[in-house]
């Protein structure tokens, strides 16, 4: 059944879900990445939290007019504007007091869907109201989505996917350097304007599938988990996308061959689940990476430390030590050097000597700068250069050079 909803035949109300939550993903992925670099992920939280006063407000208009209160473009209206007020705040109290913005953002998101709650259990009171649904707001429901739904969903993505385009290369600036942007002339404060709305553009256009509690982890799970594969900005945003189309697709599609399943919490364990597999697995900057670098690096340190040991003809008490020299032919069982241990051990004793002569000579400062115990003179100093330092030190060369 599940390979049934991925290749779109479980009926025409799980196709709209799945390609709606694709379209979705991948405008969130890419919006976000801006929002991750800029170190503002907490504003897609405030954003997110103050649509519910919105939603209901709408609603409650919208029903005293004598019109569908559950309309989606009116009620995504009504969260735009709740949005972009709650924006309007967080930048008041962050500008003209003396809060910080993580604590304005608290404080908004934390009043505004007080808020919310209120107003949705005046609209309960409602005759009007009893069967609105408008709690699936909160998590996302995308039972009974309509095609006009879909519609609204897929264009909202792709718009906001065209302005990401079109002020890309402002955003990178703004997000990397905003000191750098602001003297090549760009407006730091409207490109951060822009980059807000189109997080609250993201945000309202997601309301209906995953909800407004669950969309920021839409738009800041995908730019996390790109970052471990890549360091460069446009890479960041394209994989970004393409993790959160996706998510979208697969989360949707899953929760559509279990219809028990929510679709909007089934499309953010998918995202983690991206995230979880690129945190352990990333070739740079993943943990399994990160664990071999460190492993290579120990191997490389004891295997240092054991060709001074033999060089000096001191005891080797290190079980890894003397195992690695084994495995390399470079001492016996008793820890006594091979010939081929010997004279590496004796290279390894004069590169010490060289790399004190490097450190200390002013003329080799960059160089200098480079030794870290292990790393090979010859990458650091030419030939000649190494020459110079050997008759410096006196004593044969040629062997050991």
């Amino acid at each position: 059944m599940f390979w049934d909803a991925i290749f779109l035949q479980l009926g025409y109300n799980a196709t709209l879900v799945t390609i709606g939550a694709c379209f979705l993903g991948i405008a969130a992925g890419v919006t976000g990445t801006f929002l991750f670099l800029r170190k503002r992920a907490l504003v897609s939280d405030a954003i997110s939290h103050a649509t519910l006063p919105g939603v209901a407000l709408a609603f409650i208009i919208m029903v005293s007019f004598g019109l569908d209160g559950r309309n989606l473009i009116g009620l995504l209206a009504g969260s735009a504007v709740s949005a972009w007020f709650g924006l309007l705040c967080v930048s008041w109290l962050t500008r003209f007091t003396r809060l910080a913005e993580d604590a304005a953002i608290g404080a908004v998101l934390s009043v505004f869907f007080g808020f919310g709650i209120v107003l949705l259990t005046v609209i309960q009171s409602m005759s009007a109201g009893r069967q609105a649904g408008l709690e699936g707001f909160l998590l996302g429901s995308t039972a009974g989505m309509l095609w006009n739904d879909a519609i609204i969903i897929v264009v909202g993505g792709a718009l906001t996917l065209a302005i990401v385009l079109a002020y890309r290369r402002p955003m990178e600036m703004v997000s990397f350097d905003p000191e750098f942007a602001a003297a090549s002339g760009l407006n730091v404060a409207r490109i951060d304007l822009i980059i807000m709305w189109l997080a609250m553009a993201v945000t309202v256009v997601g309301l209906k599938i995953v909800g407004l509690i669950l969309i920021v982890a839409m738009l800041i799970i995908p730019p996390v988990t790109a970052r471990f594969w890549t360091d460069r900005t446009d890479r960041v945003a394209l994989i970004s996308g393409g993790v959160g189309g996706a998510a979208g697709y697969l989360g949707a599609a899953l929760s559509a061959s279990a219809p028990s399943l929510p679709t909007g919490p089934i499309i953010v364990l998918v995202s983690f689940a991206f995230f979880a597999v690129s945190l352990f697995f990333a070739p740079n900057r993943g943990v399994l990476a990160a664990f071999l670098r460190h492993r290579s690096f120990q191997r490389r340190v004891h295997m240092r430390q054991g060709l001074l040991a033999l060089a000096q003809g001191q005891p080797i008490y290190e079980a890894l030590t003397l195992k690695l020299l084994r495995n390399a032919d470079l001492a016996r069982a008793d820890g006594v050097a091979t010939e081929t241990g010997r004279a590496r051990a004796a290279k390894a004793l004069r590169d010490e000597k060289r790399w004190e002569i490097v450190r200390a000579d002013q003329a080799f400062e960059g160089a200098a700068a480079l030794y870290d115990g292990l790393r090979e003179i010859e990458t650091v100093l030419t030939s000649d250069q190494i020459q110079e330092i050997d008759q410096r030190i006196g004593g044969p060369k040629g062997v050991l050079s």
